[in-house]
């Protein structure tokens, strides 16, 4: 690859993006995002969902203008979709009604080259990425990996300076995956990718630090760029390599250290931190919760697990395991530390119960930790007829969130009441009650 240049291919300033909500203040997404990226190498944006990596993204090509700083490419600010910068999208995005060879050819149809040139480049590229003999093939033919490949040919074809990649690999099976890793940096490595520079949004841990020269790491509410690390190690990487798993282990870690205020799906504040009633809640059932703290109270782990190790054999990603262990965490059942979970005692009494122990339990720490559901409780205690329509705290919360996120909350408020017995919920009417609960629980 090109050595990198004086001047970065791309910088970030000071970027920052909300949107505006009727009722209450702006959303913020992202707070004084700063990112610079040189020629020659791939940057990570690490973090969870919900931490903007994902709008950076598309502010970054041209698709987002954002609400505050500048985005320069090439020492120029865009101020649309920018030339020399694709795109691979997680979701494929390709148009059915079209063979491969004419998915591929589409940017190139755009800018005006001519049909012979389109041809061969398009044909380059599919041999390129590995499709060779399915240029006449349609969408509907392809496994999901084989259309993933035609969207980062129609990407390279362009020969693009930026290559933009949107989680590009997390719709697919783990082994597709694995493969499409593999190639991708093969190709890299060989200098046969026709990009100076991959901007790579992931929030897989692994996947960083085996892809990525440098990781950006995200955290949440709003995003802002909370590390930079540097991967010292040379391609093609080991992922046993001892090192190797360090920086892994180290990165959960930076991740769990100190949990930042959560937005929907993201991080759910420890019961040291502010909880407040517009806390957001982690859509993660109690039946996950459950399991997760009998996997931990079992062997090999009895009590403890490193989130790496866990991981791997539960079969989660990052995104998926830190939001059970910061429930946990919420609910004081469990403790994240250092890359580390850990059962409290609570946590432990919890696993040798029954089932109306566990309820006990459970029902003890939402009332003592979630302001939200024993606001819901107190709401029903306080009424004579023990009945409260949903519409007066989704109302509440979305004051603070958006309304998706405030219905994901709702709803996991409601899911978890009700496995404690703390209250009933009507569907249909959308509204909690007492009837059939215990008053004195």
């Amino acid at each position: 690859m090109d050595a990198a240049s004086a001047m970065p291919l791309l910088e970030v300033r000071g970027c920052r993006q909300s949107y505006h909500k009727d009722s209450s203040a702006d959303l913020l997404v992202l707070d004084n995002v700063n990112v610079s990226i040189a020629s020659g190498e791939i940057v990570g944006l690490l973090g969870r969902s919900g931490s903007g990596k994902s709008t950076l993204l598309r502010i970054v090509a041209g698709l987002l203008t954002p609400t505050a700083g500048e985005v320069l490419w090439q020492g120029k600010p865009v101020t649309g979709p920018a030339a020399g910068v694709a795109m691979v999208f997680q979701s494929f995005a390709l148009f059915p009604w079209l063979t491969v060879q004419e998915n591929v050819e589409l940017g190139l149809e755009a800018q005006g080259i001519a049909r012979d040139e389109r041809e061969q480049r398009g044909e380059a590229a599919i041999d390129l990425i590995g499709l060779g003999g399915y240029a006449s093939a349609y969408p509907k033919e392809l496994s999901g990996g084989m259309r993933q490949r035609v969207g980062l040919a129609r990407a390279l074809v362009v020969h693009p300076d930026l290559l933009l990649m949107d989680e590009p690999f997390s719709a697919l099976d783990v082994l597709t995956a694995e493969t499409l890793r593999t190639d991708l940096i093969d190709l890299w490595s060989e200098g046969k990718l026709p990009v100076k520079s991959v901007l790579i949004v992931t929030h897989n841990i692994e996947e960083a630090v085996l892809l990525c020269d440098r990781i950006l790491v995200f955290s949440s509410n709003p995003g802002r760029v909370a590390s930079e690390l540097t991967v010292p190690f040379a391609h093609p990487r080991n992922r046993l390599d001892p090192a190797f798993r360090q920086m892994v282990d180290d990165i959960y870690a930076l991740m769990t250290r100190r949990v930042p205020v959560p937005t929907h799906a993201a991080t759910a504040a420890s019961p040291a931190q502010d909880v407040t009633f517009a806390t957001p809640l982690h859509p993660v059932s109690t039946n996950l919760l459950a399991g997760l703290i009998e996997t931990l109270a079992g062997a090999p782990y009895d009590g403890r697990a490193d989130l790496p190790a866990l991981a791997g054999t539960l079969q989660l990603e990052a995104d998926e395991l830190l939001p059970l262990g910061e429930a946990l965490q919420l609910l004081n059942l469990g403790v994240l530390e250092e890359g580390d979970i850990k059962l409290t005692d609570i946590g432990r009494d919890f696993a040798l119960g029954d089932t109306d122990s566990r309820k006990t339990i459970f029902a003890s720490a939402l009332r003592a930790h979630v302001p939200l559901v024993s606001a819901i409780r107190r709401t029903l205690d306080e009424r004579w007829n023990h009945r409260a329509s949903a519409v007066r705290f989704r109302d509440e919360l979305e004051d603070h969130m958006s309304p998706d996120y405030a219905e994901d909350t709702l709803r996991t408020a409601i899911a978890w009441g009700r496995y404690a017995e703390l209250y009933n919920y009507d569907e249909e009417a959308a509204q909690f009650s007492l009837e059939d609960i215990d008053t004195a629980a």
